[in-house]
Protein backbone atom coordinates (compact mmCIF):
# COMPACT_ATOMS: atom_id res chain seq x y z
CA UNK A 1 0.00 0.00 0.00
CA UNK A 2 1.21 3.91 -0.54
CA UNK A 3 0.85 4.48 3.18
CA UNK A 4 4.46 6.03 2.68
CA UNK A 5 6.15 8.88 4.15
CA UNK A 6 3.96 11.44 1.61
CA UNK A 7 0.84 10.28 2.93
CA UNK A 8 1.69 10.15 6.56
CA UNK A 9 2.55 14.10 6.33
CA UNK A 10 -0.62 14.93 4.62
CA UNK A 11 -2.59 12.90 7.18
CA UNK A 12 -0.80 14.69 9.95
CA UNK A 13 -1.66 17.87 8.99
CA UNK A 14 -5.69 17.19 8.33
CA UNK A 15 -5.36 15.38 12.30
CA UNK A 16 -3.59 18.18 13.76
CA UNK A 17 -6.52 20.99 12.28
CA UNK A 18 -9.34 18.73 13.38
CA UNK A 19 -8.04 17.46 17.18
CA UNK A 20 -5.52 19.32 18.42
CA UNK A 21 -7.29 20.94 21.52
CA UNK A 22 -9.87 17.73 21.73
CA UNK A 23 -10.01 15.90 24.62
CA UNK A 24 -10.15 12.14 25.03
CA UNK A 25 -13.43 10.92 25.32
CA UNK A 26 -13.40 6.80 25.07
CA UNK A 27 -10.57 4.02 24.02
CA UNK A 28 -11.50 0.79 23.11
CA UNK A 29 -9.57 -1.91 21.58
CA UNK A 30 -11.74 -4.35 19.48
CA UNK A 31 -8.90 -6.27 17.74
CA UNK A 32 -5.53 -7.22 19.12
CA UNK A 33 -3.53 -4.51 17.04
CA UNK A 34 -6.12 -2.18 16.95
CA UNK A 35 -7.27 0.71 19.01
CA UNK A 36 -10.07 3.15 18.88
CA UNK A 37 -10.07 6.52 20.30
CA UNK A 38 -12.95 8.78 20.49
CA UNK A 39 -12.19 12.19 20.92
CA UNK A 40 -14.73 15.55 21.89
CA UNK A 41 -13.70 18.40 20.19
CA UNK A 42 -15.67 21.76 20.48
CA UNK A 43 -17.00 21.44 17.27
CA UNK A 44 -17.67 17.81 16.53
CA UNK A 45 -16.77 14.74 17.80
CA UNK A 46 -14.26 12.30 16.50
CA UNK A 47 -13.48 8.63 16.80
CA UNK A 48 -9.36 7.83 16.00
CA UNK A 49 -8.74 4.31 14.58
CA UNK A 50 -4.87 3.43 14.96
CA UNK A 51 -3.69 0.03 14.31
CA UNK A 52 -0.67 -2.16 14.20
CA UNK A 53 -1.76 -4.86 12.15
CA UNK A 54 0.96 -6.42 9.67
CA UNK A 55 -1.53 -6.33 7.04
CA UNK A 56 -3.37 -3.20 6.95
CA UNK A 57 -1.70 -0.88 9.32
CA UNK A 58 -3.02 2.84 9.72
CA UNK A 59 -4.10 5.61 11.98
CA UNK A 60 -7.05 7.31 10.22
CA UNK A 61 -10.39 9.09 11.50
CA UNK A 62 -13.52 6.41 10.95
CA UNK A 63 -17.04 6.26 11.01
CA UNK A 64 -17.35 2.31 11.42
CA UNK A 65 -17.88 0.96 14.85
CA UNK A 66 -16.06 -2.21 16.03
CA UNK A 67 -17.71 -4.93 18.16
CA UNK A 68 -15.73 -4.51 21.50
CA UNK A 69 -14.98 -7.17 23.67
CA UNK A 70 -16.68 -7.71 27.08
CA UNK A 71 -13.75 -7.28 28.56
CA UNK A 72 -11.00 -4.65 27.72
CA UNK A 73 -7.62 -6.08 27.42
CA UNK A 74 -4.77 -4.82 29.06
CA UNK A 75 -2.67 -2.43 26.78
CA UNK A 76 -6.35 -0.95 26.60
CA UNK A 77 -7.12 -0.51 30.38
CA UNK A 78 -3.81 1.18 30.38
CA UNK A 79 -4.17 3.56 28.11
CA UNK A 80 -7.66 4.47 29.93
CA UNK A 81 -5.35 4.98 32.79
CA UNK A 82 -2.84 7.00 31.60
CA UNK A 83 -4.24 9.16 28.61
CA UNK A 84 -7.84 8.88 29.34
CA UNK A 85 -9.95 12.71 29.50
CA UNK A 86 -6.82 14.07 28.43
CA UNK A 87 -6.06 16.73 25.71
CA UNK A 88 -4.38 16.22 22.56
CA UNK A 89 -1.77 19.49 22.80
CA UNK A 90 0.23 18.25 19.56
CA UNK A 91 0.35 15.86 16.53
CA UNK A 92 3.37 15.49 14.73
CA UNK A 93 5.20 13.18 12.15
CA UNK A 94 8.32 12.31 13.37
CA UNK A 95 11.04 13.65 10.64
CA UNK A 96 9.96 12.69 7.55
CA UNK A 97 9.11 8.77 8.77
CA UNK A 98 6.36 6.96 8.66
CA UNK A 99 5.81 7.42 12.49
CA UNK A 100 2.78 9.52 13.85
CA UNK A 101 3.64 11.59 17.35
CA UNK A 102 0.37 12.53 19.28
CA UNK A 103 1.12 14.85 22.60
CA UNK A 104 -1.50 14.45 25.13
CA UNK A 105 -1.75 16.46 28.51
CA UNK A 106 -3.42 14.35 31.23
CA UNK A 107 -3.19 14.39 35.38
CA UNK A 108 -1.68 11.80 37.11
CA UNK A 109 -2.48 10.08 39.91
CA UNK A 110 -1.26 12.64 42.12
CA UNK A 111 -2.94 15.23 40.28
CA UNK A 112 -0.16 16.68 38.74
CA UNK A 113 -0.38 17.83 34.89
CA UNK A 114 1.72 15.56 32.44
CA UNK A 115 2.84 15.25 28.94
CA UNK A 116 2.56 11.48 27.51
CA UNK A 117 2.72 10.68 23.93
CA UNK A 118 0.78 8.08 21.79
CA UNK A 119 2.82 6.90 18.84
CA UNK A 120 2.10 4.98 16.14
CA UNK A 121 4.21 3.42 13.88
CA UNK A 122 3.31 2.10 10.34
CA UNK A 123 5.76 0.18 9.11
CA UNK A 124 4.40 -3.10 7.71
CA UNK A 125 4.77 -6.46 10.07
CA UNK A 126 6.89 -3.87 12.00
CA UNK A 127 4.12 -1.61 13.15
CA UNK A 128 3.03 -0.63 16.52
CA UNK A 129 0.98 1.50 18.96
CA UNK A 130 3.41 2.99 21.68
CA UNK A 131 2.66 4.94 24.77
CA UNK A 132 5.65 6.48 26.60
CA UNK A 133 5.95 9.47 28.95
CA UNK A 134 7.32 12.77 28.84
CA UNK A 135 10.89 11.53 29.47
CA UNK A 136 10.26 9.40 26.09
CA UNK A 137 10.18 6.33 28.52
CA UNK A 138 7.75 3.23 27.49
CA UNK A 139 4.91 2.92 29.65
CA UNK A 140 3.79 0.14 27.05
CA UNK A 141 3.23 -1.16 23.68
CA UNK A 142 0.93 -3.55 21.85
CA UNK A 143 3.29 -5.25 20.17
CA UNK A 144 6.39 -6.16 22.74
CA UNK A 145 9.77 -6.69 20.71
CA UNK A 146 12.13 -8.63 22.60
CA UNK A 147 15.83 -9.31 21.91
CA UNK A 148 14.50 -12.75 20.25
CA UNK A 149 12.61 -10.17 17.79
CA UNK A 150 14.82 -7.61 17.05
CA UNK A 151 18.50 -7.18 18.01
CA UNK A 152 18.43 -3.93 16.32
CA UNK A 153 15.48 -2.02 18.51
CA UNK A 154 13.71 -3.16 21.59
CA UNK A 155 10.10 -2.13 22.45
CA UNK A 156 9.32 -3.14 26.30
CA UNK A 157 8.33 -1.26 29.12
CA UNK A 158 10.74 0.83 31.31
CA UNK A 159 12.95 1.14 27.84
CA UNK A 160 14.16 4.39 26.22
CA UNK A 161 11.81 4.69 23.29
CA UNK A 162 14.32 5.03 20.14
CA UNK A 163 13.30 5.73 16.27
CA UNK A 164 13.75 3.25 13.80
CA UNK A 165 16.89 3.58 12.83
CA UNK A 166 17.29 5.77 9.56
CA UNK A 167 17.83 4.61 6.39
CA UNK A 168 20.63 5.34 3.50
CA UNK A 169 18.78 7.29 1.77
CA UNK A 170 17.57 11.01 1.29
CA UNK A 171 14.04 12.28 2.33
CA UNK A 172 12.17 13.52 -0.58
CA UNK A 173 11.30 16.76 0.60
CA UNK A 174 15.02 17.46 1.08
CA UNK A 175 15.45 16.12 -2.83
CA UNK A 176 16.97 19.21 -4.65
CA UNK A 177 18.35 19.53 -8.31
CA UNK A 178 22.30 18.47 -7.55
CA UNK A 179 20.92 15.31 -6.02
CA UNK A 180 22.68 12.21 -7.07
CA UNK A 181 20.45 9.13 -8.14
CA UNK A 182 22.37 5.79 -8.99
CA UNK A 183 21.38 4.37 -12.38
CA UNK A 184 24.75 2.40 -12.77
CA UNK A 185 22.77 -1.26 -12.94
CA UNK A 186 21.98 -1.57 -16.52
CA UNK A 187 19.45 -4.47 -15.51
CA UNK A 188 17.74 -2.37 -12.95
CA UNK A 189 14.47 -0.70 -13.70
CA UNK A 190 14.60 3.05 -12.90
CA UNK A 191 12.05 2.78 -10.46
CA UNK A 192 13.95 0.59 -8.10
CA UNK A 193 16.74 2.90 -8.11
CA UNK A 194 14.47 5.43 -7.50
CA UNK A 195 13.09 4.03 -4.77
CA UNK A 196 16.82 3.22 -3.69
CA UNK A 197 17.94 6.48 -3.69
CA UNK A 198 14.88 8.50 -1.85
CA UNK A 199 13.12 7.66 1.07
CA UNK A 200 9.65 8.20 2.32
CA UNK A 201 7.81 7.02 -1.50
CA UNK A 202 6.13 3.78 -2.67
CA UNK A 203 6.75 1.92 -5.47
CA UNK A 204 3.69 3.31 -6.68
CA UNK A 205 5.10 6.23 -6.69
CA UNK A 206 8.70 5.74 -7.49
CA UNK A 207 6.95 4.12 -10.82
CA UNK A 208 4.64 7.63 -11.24
CA UNK A 209 7.93 9.53 -11.23
CA UNK A 210 9.35 7.24 -14.17
CA UNK A 211 5.65 6.80 -15.74
CA UNK A 212 5.73 10.71 -16.17
CA UNK A 213 9.25 11.39 -17.11
CA UNK A 214 8.90 8.72 -20.05
CA UNK A 215 5.35 7.90 -20.27
CA UNK A 216 5.90 4.31 -19.63
CA UNK A 217 7.14 2.48 -16.42
CA UNK A 218 9.15 -0.64 -17.59
CA UNK A 219 12.42 1.77 -18.59
CA UNK A 220 15.49 0.35 -17.31
CA UNK A 221 18.46 1.85 -15.68
CA UNK A 222 20.78 0.79 -19.06
CA UNK A 223 18.57 2.32 -21.86
CA UNK A 224 18.96 5.82 -19.61
CA UNK A 225 20.69 8.74 -21.42
CA UNK A 226 22.11 12.00 -19.22
CA UNK A 227 19.31 13.73 -20.61
CA UNK A 228 16.85 10.96 -19.31
CA UNK A 229 18.26 11.15 -16.08
CA UNK A 230 17.83 14.92 -15.69
CA UNK A 231 14.25 14.35 -16.72
CA UNK A 232 13.56 11.62 -13.85
CA UNK A 233 15.78 14.04 -11.23
CA UNK A 234 13.08 17.10 -12.41
CA UNK A 235 10.39 15.10 -11.76
CA UNK A 236 11.49 13.57 -8.42
CA UNK A 237 11.96 17.37 -7.40
CA UNK A 238 8.61 18.48 -8.76
CA UNK A 239 7.06 15.77 -6.10
CA UNK A 240 9.30 16.82 -3.52
CA UNK A 241 8.06 20.41 -4.20
CA UNK A 242 3.97 19.06 -3.68
CA UNK A 243 4.57 17.79 -0.82
CA UNK A 244 6.73 20.70 0.87
CA UNK A 245 3.89 22.46 0.27
CA UNK A 246 1.75 20.69 1.17
CA UNK A 247 -0.46 20.49 -2.36
CA UNK A 248 -1.85 16.89 -1.88
CA UNK A 249 -4.55 15.26 -4.01
CA UNK A 250 -5.88 12.06 -2.53
CA UNK A 251 -6.87 9.64 -4.70
CA UNK A 252 -7.91 5.93 -4.56
CA UNK A 253 -6.88 3.56 -7.99
CA UNK A 254 -9.88 1.36 -8.71
CA UNK A 255 -9.32 -1.62 -11.49
CA UNK A 256 -11.30 -1.08 -14.21
CA UNK A 257 -12.27 -5.08 -14.59
CA UNK A 258 -13.47 -6.13 -11.45
CA UNK A 259 -14.08 -2.87 -9.36
CA UNK A 260 -11.59 -3.95 -7.33
CA UNK A 261 -9.44 -1.34 -4.66
CA UNK A 262 -5.74 -1.38 -6.06
CA UNK A 263 -3.52 1.35 -4.36
CA UNK A 264 -4.57 4.94 -3.07
CA UNK A 265 -1.84 7.97 -3.19
CA UNK A 266 -2.21 11.60 -1.98
CA UNK A 267 -0.72 12.95 -4.81
CA UNK A 268 -1.73 12.35 -9.25
CA UNK A 269 -2.14 9.19 -10.34
CA UNK A 270 -1.81 8.60 -14.19
CA UNK A 271 0.39 5.60 -14.65
CA UNK A 272 -2.85 3.11 -14.86
CA UNK A 273 -4.22 5.25 -17.68
CA UNK A 274 -7.28 2.96 -19.56
CA UNK A 275 -6.18 0.22 -17.35
CA UNK A 276 -7.78 1.69 -13.84
CA UNK A 277 -9.81 4.80 -12.73
CA UNK A 278 -9.06 7.34 -10.25
CA UNK A 279 -11.58 8.14 -7.74
CA UNK A 280 -10.58 11.53 -5.86
CA UNK A 281 -11.52 12.28 -2.34
CA UNK A 282 -11.79 15.92 -0.19
CA UNK A 283 -9.41 14.72 2.34
CA UNK A 284 -6.98 11.28 3.05
CA UNK A 285 -9.16 10.53 6.20
CA UNK A 286 -12.36 9.88 4.12
CA UNK A 287 -10.01 7.98 1.65
CA UNK A 288 -8.37 6.18 3.74
CA UNK A 289 -11.68 5.05 5.76
CA UNK A 290 -12.96 3.86 2.36
CA UNK A 291 -10.22 2.40 1.63
CA UNK A 292 -8.98 0.35 4.50
CA UNK A 293 -12.76 -0.15 5.72
CA UNK A 294 -12.93 -2.33 2.38
CA UNK A 295 -9.44 -4.24 2.80
CA UNK A 296 -9.58 -5.10 6.40
CA UNK A 297 -13.15 -6.53 6.44
CA UNK A 298 -11.78 -8.74 3.02
CA UNK A 299 -9.14 -9.66 5.28
CA UNK A 300 -10.70 -9.90 8.37
CA UNK A 301 -14.09 -12.28 6.90
CA UNK A 302 -11.13 -13.96 4.68
CA UNK A 303 -9.51 -14.82 8.24
CA UNK A 304 -13.08 -15.97 10.21
CA UNK A 305 -14.04 -17.86 7.28
CA UNK A 306 -10.50 -19.86 6.54
CA UNK A 307 -11.84 -22.70 8.44
CA UNK A 308 -15.41 -23.31 6.50
CA UNK A 309 -13.40 -22.88 2.90
CA UNK A 310 -11.31 -25.70 4.50
CA UNK A 311 -13.90 -27.91 5.42
CA UNK A 312 -15.71 -27.19 2.06
CA UNK A 313 -12.62 -27.42 0.28
CA UNK A 314 -11.81 -31.26 1.97
CA UNK A 315 -15.84 -32.08 1.29
CA UNK A 316 -16.07 -31.48 -2.20
CA UNK A 317 -12.66 -33.05 -3.02
CA UNK A 318 -13.73 -36.20 -0.98
CA UNK A 319 -16.99 -36.05 -3.14
CA UNK A 320 -15.52 -35.44 -6.39
CA UNK A 321 -13.31 -38.31 -5.71
CA UNK A 322 -16.25 -40.75 -4.88
CA UNK A 323 -17.91 -39.82 -7.83
CA UNK A 324 -14.87 -40.85 -9.97
CA UNK A 325 -14.94 -44.16 -8.69
CA UNK A 326 -18.69 -44.52 -9.18
CA UNK A 327 -18.03 -43.85 -12.55
CA UNK A 328 -15.50 -46.61 -12.91
CA UNK A 329 -18.34 -48.96 -11.36
CA UNK A 330 -20.84 -47.84 -13.43
CA UNK A 331 -18.72 -48.47 -16.50
CA UNK A 332 -18.09 -51.69 -15.52
CA UNK A 333 -21.03 -53.08 -14.82
CA UNK A 334 -21.73 -52.18 -18.87
CA UNK A 335 -20.40 -55.67 -19.37
CA UNK A 336 -22.94 -57.31 -17.47
CA UNK A 337 -24.81 -58.71 -19.94
CA UNK A 338 -21.94 -60.90 -20.96
CA UNK A 339 -21.89 -62.57 -18.20
CA UNK A 340 -25.63 -63.38 -18.62
CA UNK A 341 -25.27 -64.75 -22.13
CA UNK A 342 -21.87 -67.15 -20.94
CA UNK A 343 -23.91 -68.55 -18.37
CA UNK A 344 -26.87 -69.38 -20.61
CA UNK A 345 -24.57 -70.59 -23.07
CA UNK A 346 -22.42 -73.11 -20.37
CA UNK A 347 -26.09 -74.05 -18.87
CA UNK A 348 -26.18 -75.75 -22.64
CA UNK A 349 -23.29 -76.80 -23.46
CA UNK A 350 -22.81 -78.67 -19.58
CA UNK A 351 -22.79 -81.88 -21.78
CA UNK A 352 -19.36 -80.76 -23.47
CA UNK A 353 -17.47 -79.43 -20.45
CA UNK A 354 -15.28 -81.94 -18.90
CA UNK A 355 -14.31 -81.12 -15.10
CA UNK A 356 -10.91 -79.58 -14.84
CA UNK A 357 -11.44 -77.94 -18.37
CA UNK A 358 -9.79 -74.21 -18.80
CA UNK A 359 -11.86 -72.86 -21.26
CA UNK A 360 -14.67 -74.05 -24.19
CA UNK A 361 -15.39 -72.54 -27.39
CA UNK A 362 -19.48 -72.89 -28.19
CA UNK A 363 -21.87 -71.64 -30.88
CA UNK A 364 -22.97 -68.21 -29.48
CA UNK A 365 -26.62 -69.08 -30.33
CA UNK A 366 -27.57 -64.70 -29.75
CA UNK A 367 -24.90 -62.76 -31.79
CA UNK A 368 -24.00 -65.60 -33.76
CA UNK A 369 -20.35 -67.46 -34.57
CA UNK A 370 -18.56 -69.17 -31.89
CA UNK A 371 -16.97 -67.88 -28.79
CA UNK A 372 -14.64 -68.21 -26.02
CA UNK A 373 -15.36 -68.65 -22.22
CA UNK A 374 -12.72 -69.11 -19.87
CA UNK A 375 -13.38 -71.84 -17.03
CA UNK A 376 -12.15 -72.56 -13.50
CA UNK A 377 -10.75 -75.73 -13.58
CA UNK A 378 -11.68 -76.43 -9.96
CA UNK A 379 -15.56 -75.76 -10.92
CA UNK A 380 -17.86 -78.25 -11.42
CA UNK A 381 -19.39 -77.29 -15.11
CA UNK A 382 -22.82 -76.48 -13.52
CA UNK A 383 -20.85 -74.33 -11.29
CA UNK A 384 -18.33 -72.45 -13.77
CA UNK A 385 -22.24 -71.53 -15.70
CA UNK A 386 -23.71 -70.59 -12.10
CA UNK A 387 -20.56 -68.09 -11.57
CA UNK A 388 -20.92 -66.31 -14.74
CA UNK A 389 -24.65 -65.80 -14.07
CA UNK A 390 -23.71 -64.58 -9.80
CA UNK A 391 -21.53 -61.88 -12.05
CA UNK A 392 -24.38 -60.44 -14.14
CA UNK A 393 -26.36 -60.13 -10.62
CA UNK A 394 -23.51 -58.42 -8.93
CA UNK A 395 -22.90 -56.49 -11.90
CA UNK A 396 -26.47 -54.98 -12.13
CA UNK A 397 -26.85 -54.45 -8.52
CA UNK A 398 -23.91 -52.42 -8.22
CA UNK A 399 -25.37 -50.34 -11.70
CA UNK A 400 -28.30 -49.61 -9.92
CA UNK A 401 -26.75 -48.43 -6.90
CA UNK A 402 -23.87 -46.70 -8.27
CA UNK A 403 -26.41 -44.97 -10.09
CA UNK A 404 -28.47 -43.67 -7.04
CA UNK A 405 -24.82 -43.00 -5.37
CA UNK A 406 -24.02 -40.78 -8.67
CA UNK A 407 -27.10 -38.73 -8.07
CA UNK A 408 -26.59 -38.33 -4.36
CA UNK A 409 -23.16 -37.50 -4.93
CA UNK A 410 -23.65 -34.83 -7.37
CA UNK A 411 -26.66 -33.46 -5.60
CA UNK A 412 -23.63 -33.24 -1.94
CA UNK A 413 -21.35 -31.80 -4.65
CA UNK A 414 -23.92 -28.79 -5.94
CA UNK A 415 -24.56 -28.16 -2.34
CA UNK A 416 -21.26 -27.94 -1.04
CA UNK A 417 -20.23 -25.91 -4.33
CA UNK A 418 -22.90 -23.24 -3.92
CA UNK A 419 -22.30 -23.67 -0.14
CA UNK A 420 -18.51 -22.37 -1.08
CA UNK A 421 -19.72 -19.70 -3.02
CA UNK A 422 -22.01 -18.25 0.28
CA UNK A 423 -18.72 -18.44 1.88
CA UNK A 424 -16.53 -16.63 -0.59
CA UNK A 425 -19.38 -13.48 -1.02
CA UNK A 426 -19.95 -13.07 2.79
CA UNK A 427 -19.83 -9.73 4.09
CA UNK A 428 -20.32 -10.43 7.73
CA UNK A 429 -19.81 -12.79 10.50
CA UNK A 430 -23.55 -13.25 11.78
CA UNK A 431 -23.05 -14.43 7.56
CA UNK A 432 -20.61 -16.97 8.42
CA UNK A 433 -22.83 -17.91 11.70
CA UNK A 434 -25.64 -18.96 9.41
CA UNK A 435 -23.48 -20.54 7.18
CA UNK A 436 -22.22 -22.57 10.15
CA UNK A 437 -25.86 -22.85 11.45
CA UNK A 438 -26.71 -24.72 8.09
CA UNK A 439 -23.86 -27.34 7.58
CA UNK A 440 -24.44 -28.43 11.21
CA UNK A 441 -27.75 -28.91 10.66
CA UNK A 442 -26.88 -31.18 7.06
CA UNK A 443 -24.16 -33.02 9.57
CA UNK A 444 -20.96 -31.92 7.72
CA UNK A 445 -20.09 -29.73 10.95
CA UNK A 446 -19.75 -31.02 14.50
CA UNK A 447 -22.57 -29.41 17.07
CA UNK A 448 -20.30 -27.19 19.80
CA UNK A 449 -22.32 -27.53 23.22
CA UNK A 450 -21.35 -23.98 25.25
CA UNK A 451 -22.69 -23.22 28.75
CA UNK A 452 -25.50 -20.42 28.64
CA UNK A 453 -24.74 -19.75 25.63
CA UNK A 454 -27.00 -16.63 24.11
CA UNK A 455 -29.29 -17.25 21.44
CA UNK A 456 -28.11 -15.17 18.66
CA UNK A 457 -30.84 -13.42 16.06
CA UNK A 458 -31.49 -15.32 13.20
CA UNK A 459 -29.46 -13.66 9.83
CA UNK A 460 -31.88 -11.98 7.90
CA UNK A 461 -31.65 -11.70 3.38
CA UNK A 462 -29.97 -8.38 2.16
CA UNK A 463 -31.84 -5.79 1.15
CA UNK A 464 -31.71 -3.13 -1.69
CA UNK A 465 -33.80 -0.72 -3.25
CA UNK A 466 -33.65 0.02 -6.87
CA UNK A 467 -33.30 3.24 -8.52
CA UNK A 468 -36.99 2.44 -9.36
CA UNK A 469 -37.72 2.09 -6.04
CA UNK A 470 -38.15 -1.71 -6.03
CA UNK A 471 -37.46 -3.74 -3.17
CA UNK A 472 -34.92 -6.18 -3.91
CA UNK A 473 -34.18 -9.12 -1.49
CA UNK A 474 -30.43 -11.37 -1.79
CA UNK A 475 -29.79 -15.01 0.04
CA UNK A 476 -27.00 -15.27 2.00
CA UNK A 477 -26.57 -19.23 2.74
CA UNK A 478 -28.44 -22.04 1.28
CA UNK A 479 -30.87 -21.75 4.28
CA UNK A 480 -31.71 -17.98 3.05
CA UNK A 481 -32.25 -18.44 -0.41
CA UNK A 482 -34.68 -21.40 0.46
CA UNK A 483 -36.65 -18.89 3.14
CA UNK A 484 -36.15 -16.43 0.53
CA UNK A 485 -37.68 -18.70 -2.70
CA UNK A 486 -40.02 -21.09 -0.90
CA UNK A 487 -41.73 -18.62 1.85
CA UNK A 488 -40.93 -15.18 2.00
CA UNK A 489 -41.48 -13.90 -2.12
CA UNK A 490 -44.90 -14.48 -3.91
CA UNK A 491 -45.99 -16.44 -6.65
CA UNK A 492 -45.77 -13.35 -9.01
CA UNK A 493 -42.35 -12.28 -7.81
CA UNK A 494 -39.62 -11.77 -9.75
CA UNK A 495 -36.70 -14.72 -8.62
CA UNK A 496 -32.89 -14.42 -10.21
CA UNK A 497 -30.33 -16.32 -10.36
CA UNK A 498 -26.76 -17.04 -12.18
CA UNK A 499 -27.38 -19.76 -15.19
CA UNK A 500 -25.40 -22.75 -14.36
CA UNK A 501 -23.42 -20.92 -11.84
CA UNK A 502 -23.34 -21.34 -7.87
CA UNK A 503 -24.95 -17.84 -6.66
CA UNK A 504 -27.13 -16.62 -4.32
CA UNK A 505 -31.12 -16.44 -4.92
CA UNK A 506 -32.70 -12.68 -5.78
CA UNK A 507 -36.00 -11.82 -5.60
CA UNK A 508 -37.62 -8.51 -6.38
CA UNK A 509 -40.89 -8.31 -4.71
CA UNK A 510 -43.92 -6.59 -6.77
CA UNK A 511 -46.07 -5.61 -4.55
CA UNK A 512 -49.41 -3.64 -6.23
CA UNK A 513 -47.28 -2.02 -8.69
CA UNK A 514 -46.59 -5.94 -11.04
CA UNK A 515 -44.93 -3.33 -14.12
CA UNK A 516 -41.37 -3.70 -13.34
CA UNK A 517 -38.88 -1.40 -15.66
CA UNK A 518 -36.07 -2.87 -17.78
CA UNK A 519 -33.74 -0.66 -15.02
CA UNK A 520 -34.83 -2.60 -11.76
CA UNK A 521 -34.33 -6.05 -13.79
CA UNK A 522 -30.57 -5.18 -14.65
CA UNK A 523 -30.08 -3.88 -11.49
CA UNK A 524 -31.20 -7.11 -9.65
CA UNK A 525 -29.38 -9.11 -12.40
CA UNK A 526 -26.27 -7.29 -11.81
CA UNK A 527 -26.77 -7.27 -7.68
CA UNK A 528 -27.43 -11.80 -8.95
CA UNK A 529 -24.22 -11.48 -10.72
CA UNK A 530 -22.21 -10.15 -7.53
CA UNK A 531 -23.08 -12.40 -5.26
CA UNK A 532 -22.09 -15.50 -7.35
CA UNK A 533 -19.19 -16.86 -8.36
CA UNK A 534 -18.94 -14.99 -11.15
CA UNK A 535 -17.94 -11.71 -9.64
CA UNK A 536 -14.95 -11.62 -10.68
CA UNK A 537 -16.09 -11.76 -14.37
CA UNK A 538 -18.12 -9.57 -17.51
CA UNK A 539 -21.31 -10.65 -19.22
CA UNK A 540 -22.71 -13.34 -16.92
CA UNK A 541 -25.81 -14.86 -17.50
CA UNK A 542 -28.68 -14.34 -15.12
CA UNK A 543 -31.81 -16.01 -15.41
CA UNK A 544 -35.02 -14.75 -14.04
CA UNK A 545 -38.52 -15.66 -13.80
CA UNK A 546 -41.77 -15.63 -12.08
CA UNK A 547 -41.88 -17.18 -8.76
CA UNK A 548 -44.50 -19.57 -9.73
CA UNK A 549 -42.38 -21.56 -12.29
CA UNK A 550 -39.82 -22.18 -9.18
CA UNK A 551 -39.91 -25.47 -7.45
CA UNK A 552 -38.01 -27.00 -4.64
CA UNK A 553 -38.01 -30.99 -5.50
CA UNK A 554 -39.14 -33.29 -2.48
CA UNK A 555 -35.82 -34.43 0.02
CA UNK A 556 -33.76 -31.97 -2.11
CA UNK A 557 -30.96 -30.21 -0.10
CA UNK A 558 -31.29 -26.23 0.87
CA UNK A 559 -30.68 -23.85 -1.94
CA UNK A 560 -31.39 -26.77 -4.86
CA UNK A 561 -34.51 -25.34 -6.77
CA UNK A 562 -35.16 -26.35 -10.20
CA UNK A 563 -37.08 -23.64 -12.61
CA UNK A 564 -38.70 -22.95 -16.36
CA UNK A 565 -40.10 -20.82 -18.40
CA UNK A 566 -37.31 -17.92 -17.67
CA UNK A 567 -35.48 -15.11 -19.65
CA UNK A 568 -31.61 -14.92 -19.70
CA UNK A 569 -30.12 -10.99 -19.38
CA UNK A 570 -26.23 -10.98 -19.62
CA UNK A 571 -24.72 -8.01 -17.37
CA UNK A 572 -21.63 -7.15 -15.45
CA UNK A 573 -21.29 -7.72 -11.98
CA UNK A 574 -22.05 -4.53 -9.65
CA UNK A 575 -21.57 -4.01 -5.72
CA UNK A 576 -24.74 -2.86 -4.35
CA UNK A 577 -25.14 0.38 -2.54
CA UNK A 578 -26.30 -0.47 1.20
Amino acid sequence: MAFDAAAVRCLTKELADRLINGRIDKIYQPEKDEITVNIRTIDENYKLVLSASSAHPRVHLTSVSKKNPQTAPLFCMLLRKHIGGGKITAIEQSGFERIIKISIESYDELGDLTTKYLIAEIMGRHSNIILTNNDMKIIDCIKHIDFTVSSVRELLPALQYTAPPPQDKTDLIDIKETAEIDFSVSGQTADKAVLSAVAGISPLTAREIIYRAFSRTDVRCGELTDSGKNKILYETVQLAKTVQDNSFTPCIIINSADGKLMDFSVTPIEQYEGIAKIQNFPNINELLDTFYRTRDMHERMRQKSSDLVKLLTNNIERVSKKLVILNKTLSNSKDKEKHKIYGDLLTANLYNITHGQTEIEVQNYYEGGNVKIQLSPTLTPSQNAQRYYKKYNKAKTAEIEAAKQIENAKNDLEYLESTLTAVETADSESDLNAIRAELISEGYLARKVSPKRQKQAAAKPMHFVSSDGFDIYVGKSNSQNDYLTTRFANSSDLWFHTKNIHGSHTVIKLGIDKDVPKSTITEAAEITAYYSKARESSQVPVDFTAIKNVKKPNGAKPGMVIYDNYNTIYVTPKEPKK
